[in-house]
Order: structure tokens, then sequence, then C-alpha cells
């Protein structure tokens, strides 16, 4: 069960993953070694899965984004599900209840790399695209 400092330690994780255990002891009013162990065990018990960093796709040449929306075409879904992760332009990919089987959120150069990514994904489903105009 966690308790408020772990959320308070989780919370200030999420806004800045690269901060020490000094650092968020600070935050926190805890020593570097009792954040050390509660990380650890954050970790242990899988609250923590991994850390990453959050990039800006436009600075790295990638001007679209967009969310698309699978529905997957009968028999194709153990496939799609299998090979979703080997295209790079999907940074993100979730199986969704209603008309649509999967959602994807999309980065790419261009309008032509969107619609050469569309032409493979329709091999397997029809495609509901929405581009994303700015984050709220």
């Amino acid at each position: 069960m966690l308790d408020t400092i772990d959320r308070q330690l989780i919370d200030n994780l999420k806004d800045n993953s690269r901060l020490s255990f000094a650092d968020l002891g600070r935050k926190i009013n805890l020593s570097p070694s009792a954040v050390r162990e509660r990380v650890q065990k954050l970790e242990a018990i899988g609250v923590i899965q991994k850390y990453t960093i959050q990039l800006d796709h436009k600075k790295l040449g990638d001007d679209l984004e967009a969310f698309v929306m699978l529905k997957v075409f009968p028999g194709q879904l153990r496939h799609i599900l299998k090979i979703i992760n080997s295209f790079q332009e999907i940074k993100e990919a979730h199986r969704i209840t209603g008309s649509q089987n999967i959602h994807l959120k999309v980065v790419v150069k261009n309008q032509l790399n969107l619609q050469e990514l569309l032409d493979k994904l329709m091999v397997f489903s029809d495609t509901n695209t929405f581009l994303i105009l700015s984050k709220v």
C-alpha cells in the first residue's frame, strides 16, 4: 500500500525523473537513503516500471502529430497486435472499446509520411485520423 510520502515521491519523479535522491529528499523532507529505499521499493513492486524522456518532436524534424483510430478487419487483430510496435512512427497504442479496436498516437515528418503509414495500416483495418493541432 502506498502512503502519502510514496505519492509525493511519484509526483516529483513524474515532473523530473532525473532528480537525485538528495534533491527528492529535500523536496519531501526525507534523507537521501530513505528516498533511495522507497524508490527501490516502488520499482520492486512494479509501481515504477521505467524512466523515460519527453521529446520535442518538432525539434527532431517530425512536424505532424495525429491520433489514428483503427477498426481492425475480422481475423486481423492478433496479427496487428504483434506488429504494431514495429512502426517507429507509432508512439502510443491502446486497445479500446467501442466501434474501433485500437487508438494510436503517431508522430511523422509530414503529410506524405502520414499517408505512407496509413497505407500500411489500411491493409489490416479501416482508419480514422485526427490531426493534433496543439496540446491543451
